[in-house]
């Protein structure tokens, strides 16, 4: 459960409105453990499968790795040889179609040596030994006509046998090559040696075309164990190779088991060429080639325990999400409920203060038409004492008549439901119309409200009434977080062309920062009882409904400042921008609804 712990669903921090939250917990955990049942019973079931085919697999691998270098040798000797014979047959076909003096003829020679390697490559220069085994003609990139070869031992063998193929070598051509001669076979009276120097490019190109695997490696080497092509393992041409037995390579067909310098195992498959010196190597490291199967059963292990956390994951996720939702829709459903029974207590009330406001107006209008009788009276009676006492006494009765029907008229006009109307706003006439229904009790508890205003500052297009609303709310705020001998600041600017900023920062109590994300979420409230938690919920669907949108700053024991952020132009209306909050704001047209 300590997974759990660490990503609790959010439902799970949530203060209770009123909703039972062990039933969505409880919900939540059948949804989730039932989704991990049925998702991780087949991945567990599939995985047990492919661990038992895998080890079955694993032995095939180590018997195919044998079979992959028979067919290695079988293969890369056929080619070896087929290179050989094919540029074998092509100069002893040369020597039967033509006679001495044809190929004493540099003109002619030189034509079959580009023919030569036009169709067979890699030959690198033709020359035409005699029968004193002086080179008699020469094609090439060197000066080696009238050299002299009677006393090396490849030209006494090919005079022997015919045909003669050296190991590789430098020479001083300074790169591996290697030489192919063959004795003229037509007329045994005058004998001549047609000798081709064949570049070891070719052979490397056929090696390096063969099924290799990555860790293995394939070379030739000579009878004695120099390399005659580059290994990767053990070095470039003519370095020598570590692992043949004291008998040679003739000694050792086949695929026999080896170590390295490091102790590692190795493979090492030798087959002879027939009619050559060369021997064809392959060497592989089985343990490199199954350590591939190993890492694959790791890799099955790491893709099965990742596949297992992300869909715990993706389940965790996805079982937070529906449940969240459903949490959300009861929520909203009983924020819609209650609303519609805080609104009809607002609409009694209003209607009830719409009463009262009437019925004073009667008396009151009866008292300032008897006032204004008695100034009349005393406009035309004579003199008399204290006459300019009952005068000034006739004014303050009007003064104060004025006020009462200041006051009802205000309250009259804001317990109306009226229906949306866009106008053109004076905030600062507003903003002083919002202060006449707070100014005394501001004024009994000595609290400071000053206003920073402008009074070239732009009016405002929206609803009077849902915007009185909402700077009501949160002014009821802040004289509620503010103790006795506070302050209260209002401040109007505008924000770039298009919007204007209304700020309202007191000096109160604050708001903790784990309760600052929901201070808009309905039903929240950080006072208890005495509170609602619908006030700033419905303040934050009206704004945006406006348009705008609302910024909170609040340091606890420093106070809190509300910044609302609204467009100076109505944006167009939009149907699905309407949230719950923002319905329950246009339920609750009237009435001073605090958080």
């Amino acid at each position: 459960m300590g997974f759990l712990k660490k990503i609790k669903p959010a439902f799970w921090d949530r203060r209770d409105p009123g909703l039972e939250l062990m039933n969505y917990r409880r919900l939540w955990a059948n949804t989730f453990w039932a989704a991990v049942a049925v998702t991780l019973a087949p991945l567990v079931f599939l995985a047990g499968i492919n661990f038992y085919q895998f080890e079955n697999q694993y032995e095939l691998q180590r018997n195919e790795i044998d079979n992959h270098m028979q067919r290695m040798l079988a293969t890369g000797k056929v080619q070896i040889s087929y290179f050989l014979d094919e540029r074998r047959a092509a100069l002893a076909y040369v020597n039967l179609e033509n006679a001495f003096g044809e190929l004493s003829n540099r003109r002619h020679l030189g034509a079959i040596f580009r023919h030569l390697r036009q169709s067979f490559g890699g030959f690198v220069d033709l020359g035409l030994i005699d029968a004193s085994g002086i080179q008699e003609t020469y094609i090439g990139p060197y000066n080696l006509a009238g050299r002299d070869y009677k006393d090396q031992d490849w030209y006494k063998e090919v005079l022997i046998r015919g045909i003669y193929i050296s190991d590789v070598f430098l020479g001083h051509r300074n790169f591996p090559h290697f030489v192919i001669a063959v004795r003229h076979e037509k007329d045994m009276d005058q004998t001549y040696v047609l000798r081709a120097t064949i570049d070891t490019g070719r052979l490397n190109e056929l090696l390096k075309a063969t099924d290799l695997q990555p860790t293995g490696d394939i070379f030739l080497i000579n009878q004695q164990g120099v390399l005659q092509t580059p290994s990767q393992l053990y070095g470039g041409v003519l370095s020598g190779f570590p692992l043949l037995p004291p008998k040679g390579a003739a000694q050792w067909n086949g695929i026999h088991e080896a170590e390295d310098r490091f102790g590692r195992p190795l493979l090492v498959g030798l087959a002879k060429v027939d009619g050559t010196p060369f021997t064809l190597v392959v060497v592989n490291q089985p343990q490199v080639l199954l350590k591939k199967w190993d890492l694959l059963r790791i890799n099955v292990i790491v893709m099965v325990g990742l596949s297992v956390l992300a869909i715990l994951a993706v389940i965790w996720w996805g079982s937070n999400n529906l449940v969240n939702r459903i949490y959300v829709t009861d929520l909203r459903r009983a924020a819609v409920l209650h609303e519609v029974e805080y609104t009809n207590k607002l609409a009694s009330i209003g209607r009830l203060a719409a009463g009262v406001a009437h019925e004073i107006n009667n008396p009151v209008a009866i008292i300032n038409e008897k006032v204004g009788l008695m100034e009349d009276l005393l406009g035309v009676s004579g003199e008399f004492s204290h006459k300019e006492k009952f005068l000034a006494q006739t004014k303050v009765i009007k003064d104060s008549v004025k006020r009462v029907s200041d006051i009802t008229h205000r309250l009259l006009g804001f317990a109306r439901h009226l229906p949306m109307k866009t106008e053109q706003i004076h905030l600062e006439n507003l903003i002083k119309e919002v202060l006449g229904f707070l100014g005394r009790e501001a004024q009994y508890r000595n609290i400071s409200v000053n206003q920073r205003i402008p009074p070239d500052i732009e009016p405002l297009e929206a609803d009077k009434g849902q915007l009185q609303q909402v700077l009501l709310n949160i002014l009821n705020n802040a004289l509620a977080a503010v103790g006795d001998g506070g302050e209260i600041n209002i401040a109007v600017g505008p924000l770039g062309d298009q919007q204007i900023a209304i700020s309202i920062a007191d000096n109160g109590v604050g708001i903790p920062a784990e309760d600052l994300k929901s201070i808009f979420e309905p039903f929240f409230s950080t006072k208890g009882d005495k509170g609602t938690g619908l006030g700033l919920s419905i303040t934050y669907g009206i704004v945006q409904k406006m348009g705008g949108h609302i910024e909170v700053e609040s340091e606890p024991g420093q106070g809190t400042t509300f910044t609302i952020i609204l467009p100076k132009r109505r944006p167009p209306a939009n149907p699905e921008a309407r949230t719950a909050s923002g319905g329950a704001a246009d339920a609750s047209g009237q009435g001073g609804i605090t958080a």
